[in-house]
């Protein structure tokens, strides 16, 4: 039975680059509140979050010191409840980013769990150290460095996988595993439709033995997709999500595609979906931020293994921790527009739910840095360290982050081209592009040739084809940087032909197009410098030479 989150998209919204209505140069929910009618126009039917709970900010909210709350930053619970109505009257849903693999060192529950004696003190992972004075074993954290941190207080060591001040909740205490079914349980009270659950395939720790060597993450093979996850996430499913007309989407590290189906086939009752990072990172070595050369090939490749493995996918190209597509595999220069619709374009015609992130409908593009100093992200600072001490030239570091920071995707939304991008009429508490003048939400909706108009295309037609949504996908051709796939369903099919070139590209194909990013209704093989098409497939309206 097909579900209400397979029929709509989602949109991501990172809430302190938003809409700022107080002047403090954060976004905040009211930000959100007002800009509910242009969501809706664009087609939008479910929101998504990022953290706006109570949190010292030291990863921007993904450190929670209270899942009951709002952080003030953002608002007020009174703020969060009318969000809720007035998306309702909308028909928009809402997800919530729910982190629990870890809480922030401020958590009451963690501040407790520093004295021995306290019923709190197995919330957490606390441990001795070693005879030789050195940490518990030699695991690495995903910022790097060690995952242990001593605690003067306490006389022991405890666990963090990210910032020394992100202690990870221990899922050996079935006491943590109830007052997580408490927070679901708060929210889908309130009336949120879900969660995205952050990291959420290495929250079980199965055993604390020395990790194997690794040039990047050691320990890895003790927590990432153990047998205790899955228990943990079908429990979750069993006795609180199932009770609610919600879903979920998990954040996954490193999963292997089987891995994959064992979180979210339908039949193992755990996730409804997940985020995989193969397909950005087709042109990357080991790590985000070590790039190789793109090959269309191979990102071809990744897809058809995706779209064919599981049963559902979640599809995006953006969100908060990934530089803007157009940056990245499109040309946000010479070809911005031509390679933003071919990539939103490529995006729709993939089965699944479809994820948004704010900005990508107007083609936003990596944010202009010149240096480290104008970097928020603690990610980044903590890479530049180790490569450092790596002693990799300072050029060399500083082109890596800047094309790779997650900051890229956290700059201000840029909803117009005045002073402070009608984001915020203050000092903004990370840096506007300066390309908001040219690149941004007012002026493209005036134009109906925009990319903006070409996502609200692709999302109307989307919403009346299933065939996209739940057809199934074929790899046809890969070429000089062209791909191209069929989808089909029933007595219906489509050719999708993509061009991730800056040069035009001859094809085997021809017929009636579709959809496409040029105005062109019938193609005849060639596609202009990042041209896109999607031809209608029958015997008489596609051609194509082997």
């Amino acid at each position: 039975m097909r579900k209400w989150w397979q029929e709509r998209v989602v949109y991501q919204i990172y809430p302190r680059s938003f809409q700022d209505t107080n002047g403090d140069g954060v976004g905040d929910i009211p930000g959100i509140i007002m800009r509910l009618p242009e969501l809706k126009e664009l087609g939008v039917g479910i929101l998504w979050l990022s953290p706006i709970y109570k949190s010292p900010g030291v990863d921007n909210g993904y450190d929670i010191s209270d899942y009951r709350d709002i952080d003030p930053l953002f608002g007020t619970m009174a703020d969060m409840e009318r969000l809720l109505a007035e998306a309702e009257k909308l028909d928009i849903r809402i997800i919530m980013d729910l982190v629990i693999n870890h809480t922030s060192d401020q958590h009451e529950w963690f501040q407790k769990s520093r004295d021995q004696d306290s019923r709190y003190r197995d919330y957490y992972i606390w441990k001795p150290g070693r005879r030789n004075g050195k940490p518990p074993n030699n695991w690495t954290a995903f910022f790097m460095g060690s995952v242990w941190e001593y605690d003067q207080k306490s006389g022991e060591y405890y666990l963090h996988l990210f910032h020394r001040q992100q202690p990870d909740l221990n899922y050996d205490n079935p006491l943590v595993i109830a007052e997580v079914k408490d927070i679901m349980r708060f929210w889908l009270d309130k009336g949120v439709a879900g969660f995205r659950l952050d990291v959420i395939n290495i929250i079980y720790k199965a055993s604390f033995a020395n990790g194997k060597p690794s040039l990047i993450i050691r320990g890895l093979e003790h927590y990432k997709s153990q047998e205790g996850n899955h228990q943990i996430l079908r429990e979750l499913r069993r006795e609180i999500l199932d009770k609610y007309d919600s879903f979920t989407v998990g954040e996954t590290v490193m999963v292997d595609l089987q891995e994959a189906k064992e979180l979210c086939d339908r039949e193992r009752g755990e996730l409804d979906m997940l985020f995989y990072f193969d397909h950005l990172e087709v042109d990357r070595r080991i790590a985000r931020y070590i790039p190789k050369r793109f090959r269309a090939a191979k990102l071809l490749q990744v897809l058809t293994k995706w779209q064919q493995g599981l049963e559902w996918n979640a599809v995006y190209l953006e969100n908060h921790d990934q530089p803007r597509i157009v940056s990245h595999y499109g040309d946000d220069q010479l070809h911005w527009e031509m390679s933003a619709k071919m990539l939103a374009l490529m995006q729709f015609t993939l089965g699944g739910t479809i994820f948004l992130y704010q900005g990508q409908e107007i083609g936003m593009t990596n944010f202009d840095f010149t240096d480290m100093k104008q970097l928020n992200d603690i990610e980044s600072h903590n890479i530049n360290t180790l490569m450092k001490r790596l002693l990799l030239p300072a050029k060399l570091r500083w082109y890596w982050i800047r094309t790779a920071s997650r900051d890229n995707a956290r700059t201000p939304m840029q909803w117009s081209g005045a002073k402070g991008a009608g984001f915020s009429t203050a000092s903004t508490w990370l840096g506007i592009n300066k390309n908001h003048s040219d690149i941004n939400h007012q002026e493209q909706l005036s134009r109906p040739d925009s990319i903006h108009s070409f996502y609200r295309k692709l999302i109307a037609f989307r919403e009346q084809n299933d065939t996209l949504k739940y057809g199934s996908f074929t790899p046809l051709y890969a070429r000089k940087n062209v791909i191209a796939y069929r989808r089909a369903l029933a007595d219906e099919s489509y050719t999708v032909i993509l061009n991730f070139s800056p040069v035009p590209r001859l094809t085997p194909f021809s017929g009636t197009v579709v959809l496409a990013n040029t105005e062109e209704k019938t193609f005849a093989g060639k596609l202009a410098a990042y041209g896109a098409v999607m031809l209608i497939e029958t015997n008489e309206t596609v051609k194509y030479k082997r």
